[in-house]
């Protein structure tokens, strides 16, 4: 059992904050700071939780003070029959109420509320590994429908003889990335596939990417580092335009993400005849660039990453195996099997997601030293 003075020394720190953000979510102005006040929003759910458990520990701890004090000091038996009763129920509270406090204390990863992107693709197997992409999608959306969650398909590949060869969907809801970060890697299933005329066993791979949605993209212009010159506009539009300086030509330096170079911007400006317009425009045109080059590193961030969840869809780079013969599915990550094969794959996979969930948050309270 954990050292409960640590505990509540750790939870006293957040007191104060929990406080902090109780005043800052009813202040306007940060009710006008939407990006602020989401976070904020959120953080106070998290702190209330833990509040919430705080205040059963100090009142379990309290009562097992006061069952501990009655059975030294008291010598009537009702009296001390109560207390040990009392004492029993808290002392086996306390181990629970404490693994749950350590759990609210890991620091969640800030990108599992986030809705997500997912690709299934075919891997070895022909159309075997198209039929079991099938079968892993219709998984997927049975389970999704189970918690609520919006299911949305973007782009399909159907397969020669059904399933797909590759099929993308956005899943949104509540937490769902927290949930199906677990899914990403390679599924091996083991079976006589229904395109097998001689009855014997193959093996087949699909590839599952789970990516969390980009959050909107911000440009950050720093307007002081541009320099503007003004010059006058040529070309067809009377006496007026030769006249006035109502071209604008800025320069921008600009830090390159993908090549980590400074580079400098050049725009001109002569659509109006208006100055201040013309400069508004040739502002825009500046966000627009330096939206679509970060934008471009944002998304070949993705792809990499990609890689990496993915692996290559080769049968030795597995995390599941779907045993048909033998009923089982076994995680190799961590060693778990069920075997409901049929339920599984009819979209009950959360008991395997919660087996994931512990491991990685045993890994993570290692981290953070709890």
């Amino acid at each position: 059992m954990a050292d409960s003075n640590s505990i509540l020394q750790k939870l006293e720190g957040l007191v104060s904050r929990f406080e902090e953000v109780s005043t800052l979510i009813t202040d306007p102005n940060v009710i006008a700071d939407q990006e602020r006040f989401v976070k904020l929003t959120r953080e106070y759910k998290d702190l209330t939780d833990i509040m919430d458990a705080r205040k059963r520990y100090i009142s379990c701890l309290d009562s097992i003070k006061e069952a501990k004090d009655i059975l030294a000091n008291e010598s009537d038996p009702e009296m001390r029959e109560m207390a040990r009763e009392e004492l029993s129920i808290n002392e086996e509270k306390q181990p629970v109420i404490e693994e749950e406090i350590k759990m609210a204390l890991v620091p969640k990863d800030p990108e599992d509320a986030k809705n997500v992107q997912m690709e299934i693709r075919a891997g070895t197997g022909g159309d075997e590994a198209a039929l079991f992409a099938g079968d892993l999608f219709q998984m997927y959306k049975k389970f999704c429908d189970t918690k609520g969650w919006q299911l949305s398909v973007t782009s399909v590949s159907e397969g020669a003889v059904g399933g797909y060869k590759e099929i993308d969907f956005a899943v949104t809801g509540d937490g769902v990335y927290g949930v199906l970060k677990y899914e990403s890697g390679v599924h091996r299933v083991q079976r006589v596939p229904a395109t097998e005329t001689q009855g014997r066993m193959h093996t087949s791979a699909a590839t599952v990417a789970v990516l969390p949605e980009a959050d909107k993209f911000e440009v950050n212009i720093n307007e002081g580092d541009i320099k503007w010159d003004t010059f006058r506009s040529s070309g067809a539009g009377g006496q007026n335009v030769n006249k006035v300086e109502s071209g604008v030509r800025l320069r921008y330096p600009w830090k390159n993400p993908i090549t980590g170079e400074t580079e400098e911007i050049l725009i001109e400006c002569t659509e109006t005849r208006d100055q201040p317009k013309n400069k508004e425009r040739a502002l825009a045109r500046l966000r627009t660039f330096i939206y679509d080059k970060e934008h471009q590193k944002y998304i070949d961030d993705i792809a990499s990453r990609r890689k990496t969840l993915v692996s290559t869809g080769d049968r030795s780079a597995k995390i599941r195996t779907y045993n048909y013969p033998q009923g089982r599915v076994t995680d190799h990550r961590i060693g778990y099997s069920t075997h409901d094969l049929q339920g599984f794959v009819g979209g009950d996979i959360q008991a395997m997601i919660d087996a994931l969930t512990v491991a990685e948050n045993a890994e993570r309270m290692k981290d953070a030293e709890l």
